[in-house]
């Protein structure tokens, strides 16, 4: 019995393998992507990058690019190490150097960032005397900066308040998105802890603030997140970010278990205030595929990569209501890191992953996709190289973004084995001259 079970377990595993070869290839067949030439230009190079593709390192005027480069890219941060913030002049292509950051891993660096306006520009550092994690905020004008109490993740578009994870604990939840601090200064958190959670700072009097613990979202998330053993867990919440509005945040609530095996996620969002808490997106339906989620223009949707329909081999970009309603697909096949465009117009902007072979040749290029989701037009205005790397942590990710204007793109690039930073001016297809 046990050597049939066996020969019919592996006969299914074939199939299977046969079926997704089959499904993968017929996606590619149906999928028209057209690639088009349109200017691009060389921001920077040389072990640098942006932070994500969710806020733009192009300044609200236009004049500068605020990036950041590491000191290395062939082994992991140490505490003490640190990278540099750049402000690159868009006319000159001058590199100043900003500061230092004690605080940053490597796939956003230390989260450098604009807010309001030129004057503001924001990133993560971590106090070496202390190993407190703080927020720098420095203005290109004045050459002036002084520190905030609290980390972030993202600042909101108005400047006036940062939202963030407990960015020293970050790496527990997924490395390359905190800071690096000695182990003796994180915690591991058994439990839906209340002791953890969202934090968010006022700018001006410099007050942070956990406007809702682990324990909080576990109690109070609509549909609940509870589960019959969350000892057997430990709960981290992993990036916090504003709609544009900066009247909801969403961040996502990470389940490790503590015996090894897969992570679950669930995506949650609430107010400003730590109240109207809601799951967007389950563990249940997180579990079945789906990554990088953003929100959209209006503040009360958000886009991502899901899957929703098991028929299809790749998943599918969808977009939902801060509650979890309204769930549906609006393009496919989704990939990458997606956002749409700025000013609600029907575009969106993502790359893919070497693995998401339903757009990549599986070779280590990825494209740079600009999609429809009205008219289902997808155009191909670059392809980027990856780094070829062992260790996941060291992955080079395109992580494509629009500026404020949505008129360009700016996204990483690996151009000759080294990390840089281009943009692509697309106003000849989001606003067409007749």
């Amino acid at each position: 019995m046990n050597n049939s079970m066996s020969r019919w377990n592996l006969i299914m595993i074939g199939w299977t393998m046969v079926l997704t070869v089959y499904l993968q290839e017929l996606a590619a067949q149906s999928r028209h992507p057209q690639k088009i030439t349109v200017p691009i230009e060389r921001v920077a190079t040389g072990r640098i990058i942006h932070r994500f593709h969710d806020t733009s390192p192009l300044s609200p005027s236009g004049k500068y690019f605020a990036l950041f480069r590491m000191p290395f890219e062939d082994h992991y941060p140490e505490p003490g190490d640190w990278g540099e913030v750049l402000l690159v002049d868009r006319k000159t292509g001058d590199a100043t150097i900003v500061g230092r950051s004690f605080g940053w891993e490597m796939q956003v660096g230390a989260n450098v960032q604009w807010g309001k306006d030129d004057s503001q520009l924001f990133y993560n550092d971590v106090d070496t005397s202390t190993w407190e994690a703080v927020t720098v905020l420095y203005n290109p004008l004045t050459k002036e900066s002084r520190k905030l109490h609290g980390t972030m993740f993202m600042c909101a578009s108005d400047g006036s308040q940062l939202v963030g994870h407990n960015l020293r604990n970050s790496f527990y939840a997924q490395s390359g998105y905190g800071v690096i601090v000695p182990d003796a200064y994180r915690q591991h958190h058994i439990g839906p802890v209340a002791t953890d959670g969202i934090f968010v700072t006022d700018v001006t009097t410099n007050e942070t603030r956990c406007v809702a613990t682990i324990a909080d979202i576990y109690q109070k998330a609509t549909p609940s997140v509870k589960i019959p053993n969350p000892q057997d867990y430990e709960y981290y919440c992993f990036k916090a970010m504003w709609n544009p509005q900066h009247t909801r945040i969403m961040t996502c609530l990470v389940l490790w278990p503590r015996d090894g095996g897969k992570r679950r996620v669930a995506i949650i969002t609430l107010k400003p205030d730590g109240t109207d808490i809601h799951t967007a997106i389950t563990t249940q339906q997180y579990a079945k595929g789906g990554h990088h989620m953003a929100w959209m223009p209006d503040g009360e949707h958000i886009s991502m990569n899901l899957n929703i329909n098991d028929q299809k081999p790749a998943l599918e970009l969808v977009t939902f209501k801060y509650d979890g309603t309204e769930l549906k697909e609006v393009f496919w096949p989704g990939s990458g890191h997606p956002s749409f465009h700025p000013k609600g117009l029907p575009w969106v902007v993502t790359d893919a992953y070497p693995s998401e072979t339903s757009v990549t040749r599986g070779d280590g290029v990825v494209p740079i996709r600009l999609l429809n989701v009205k008219t289902g037009a997808e155009l191909i205005i670059d392809e980027v190289e990856t780094a070829k790397v062992k260790d996941n942590a060291f992955r080079l990710d395109a992580h494509p973004t629009w500026d404020r204007s949505g008129r360009y793109i700016i996204y990483n690039s690996f151009d000759g084995g080294v990390r840089g930073v281009k943009m692509a001016d697309v106003q000849q297809i989001i606003y067409p001259i007749n």
